[in-house]
C-alpha cells in the first residue's frame, strides 16, 4: 500500500468513527485500526528517511486553537504530537482567536498528529453533545452555573484517557518494528530523529517554562470513561494525567 493510499484509508476509518450514530464500540474499532495504520506509517517514514533524507524533513508549524476550551484542546494536540515524536510549546498569552501551539517535528509526524487530533476533537464534541450532567453538579451553593466547569473536567478526563491510548499504540508499533529482524536499527533511527527535533525546538526556544495541566473535577471520571471508548489499541493501563506542555 502506498503512503497516499494508506493515509486515505486512515481518513476513511476516522470519518466513519466521527459519524453521527456510530456506537462507542464501532468508533473504538475504527479508531484503533486507524491508529495502528498511522503508527506503522510513522515507522515506515522514519526508516525511509534514514536512507533517503529528502523523503521527510524536520519542520515546524503553528496551530491556533480556538476558544472555548482552547487550553484543554491544545493539551490534546500537544500530547498526541509528543507521542508521535514531536515537541512543542504553547505560546504565552491569549488572542481573540484562542491560544497558539508551536510544534516541531518531522513533516510526516506532524501530519499524522494533526489528522488524529482533528478526528478526536469531533469525537469529543459528539460526547459533549450527548453529555448528561447530574443535577447536583449543575449549580453551586450560590446558584451559579457549574456546567462549563463540569464540561472542562469531562474533557480533561477524555484527553487523559486518549493520550494514554495514543502512547500505547505508538509504543507497540516501535516494539514490533524492533522485533522485525528485517528492519534493524529502528531504535537508533528514532533516537536520531528525536535529537534533530529537540535541536530545532531548543534553537527556537532555549528557555521554556514547564506548566503541568490541571486535572480532576466533577466530570473527570465520566470524561475518562468516554476517552477509553475512543480506545486506540494496546493493553489497558492505569489512569494518569496528560503530560506537561514544554
Amino acid at each position: 500500500m502506498t503512503d497516499d493510499k494508506l493515509l486515505e484509508r486512515v481518513r476513511k476509518l476516522l470519518n466513519k468513527a466521527e459519524a453521527e450514530g456510530c456506537t462507542d464500540q464501532e468508533a473504538q474499532a475504527l479508531t484503533a485500526k486507524a491508529a495502528e495504520l498511522m503508527a506503522k506509517y510513522g515507522i515506515d517514514q522514519a526508516l525511509l528517511t534514514a536512507t533517503k533524507p529528502e523523503a521527510d524533513k524536520p519542520v515546524d508549524k503553528k496551530f491556533t486553537i480556538p476558544a472555548p476550551y482552547a487550553t484543554v484542546n491544545s493539551t490534546l494536540l500537544y500530547n498526541i504530537a509528543k507521542a508521535m515524536g514531536c515537541s512543542g510549546v504553547r505560546l504565552a498569552g491569549r488572542t481573540a482567536n484562542g491560544v497558539t501551539l508551536h510544534l516541531f517535528g518531522f513533516g510526516s509526524d506532524i501530519e499524522r498528529a494533526e489528522l488524529l487530533y482533528t478526528s478526536l476533537l469531533l469525537q469529543m464534541a459528539n460526547g459533549l453533545a450527548h453529555l448528561e450532567i447530574p443535577a447536583v453538579y449543575q449549580r453551586d451553593y450560590a446558584g451559579r452555573s457549574r456546567v462549563k466547569s463540569y464540561k472542562r473536567s469531562w474533557m480533561l478526563g477524555f484527553v487523559g484517557a486518549v493520550v494514554i491510548r495514543v502512547q500505547a499504540a505508538e509504543r507497540g508499533a516501535r516494539q514490533a518494528a524492533e522485533r522485525d529482524t528485517g528492519r534493524p536499527g529502528t531504535a537508533l533511527v528514532l533516537a536520531d530523529r528525536s535529537v534533530q527535533v529537540q535541536s530545532a525546538f531548543k534553537a527556537a526556544y532555549p528557555s521554556v517554562r514547564t506548566q503541568q495541566s490541571s486535572s480532576g473535577g466533577r466530570g473527570f471520571n465520566a470524561g475518562y470513561a468516554s476517552g477509553k471508548a475512543a480506545n486506540l489499541g494496546g493493553t489497558s493501563v492505569g489512569r494518569r494525567s496528560a503530560g506537561a506542555l514544554r
